[in-house]
């Protein structure tokens, strides 16, 4: 994240009075609000005339991530130092637009995974011959700087003379693994953009951003509690 990102979502965090994850520099989620005793997790966003950016490589993990989290995104005046106003998103708001970019990669994420189910015992065979037992040697040869060592020594299946070491059937799990990560770097989208027409439908966020998030959030999860309920 860019320092003038950061300072944009450090005043959209104080803005709406949001908490601040404690590990926040590695965690996926940017902000939360507690409502009502319930724990809302928020992605933070700054709009600009082109849209808003996403994230690099998009793929299944911010697909899972996105079903369920809400958003902010803070609309700034040209030089990007001013808050104007904001739109805030419900998980509902974003299932189309999350939707849309989901099935635009399927099509790529299905061709990885039979890519991985082909890998057999000859795809090891071939590569290294056939063993009573492989190396870590052999594994990182596959794997790469993937895995960390906690990773290769939990992956060792076999034990010889103190060393561990890898069976036929391990190797072939490590080379389906390894294949379905390389073929599905490619089934992602490089930071596609939310469009500004899509976010301008979305309730806006003028005066009283605090009080007006809460009550925005509030209507949203009774309306999703009401819903359950229908359905039990």
């Amino acid at each position: 994240m860019s320092v003038q990102d950061d300072q944009r979502e450090n005043q959209m965090i104080d803005r709406f009075n949001l908490e601040v994850p404690e590990d926040r520099k590695r965690s996926d989620i940017d902000a939360y609000l507690t409502i009502d005793g319930q724990t809302v997790a928020f992605e933070l966003k700054s709009a600009t005339s082109k849209g808003v950016s996403t994230v690099r490589d998009l793929g299944p993990n911010h697909f899972a991530k996105w079903k369920n989290i809400h958003w902010i995104f803070g609309v700034y005046n040209r030089t990007g130092t001013r808050l104007l106003h904001s739109y805030y998103a419900s998980p509902d708001d974003m299932t189309p637009w999350i939707s849309s970019k989901e099935r635009y990669v399927r099509p790529d994420i299905e061709l990885a995974e039979h890519a991985m189910r082909g890998i057999s015992v000859d795809s090891v065979t071939n590569l290294f011959g056939e063993k009573d037992f492989y190396t870590k040697e052999e594994a990182k040869l596959i794997m790469k700087n993937q895995w960390s060592t906690a990773q290769y020594v939990e992956a060792a299946d076999l034990s010889v003379d103190r060393e561990l070491r890898y069976s036929l059937d391990r190797m072939v799990e490590i080379m389906r693994s390894r294949s379905y990560y390389v073929m599905s770097r490619g089934a992602t989208l490089n930071n596609p953009h939310i469009p500004l027409s899509y976010i301008e439908k979305l309730p806006k966020i003028t005066t009283e951003p605090a009080i007006t998030l809460r009550n925005l959030v509030r209507a949203y999860l009774e309306s999703t509690s009401s819903t359950d309920e229908a359905t039990a």
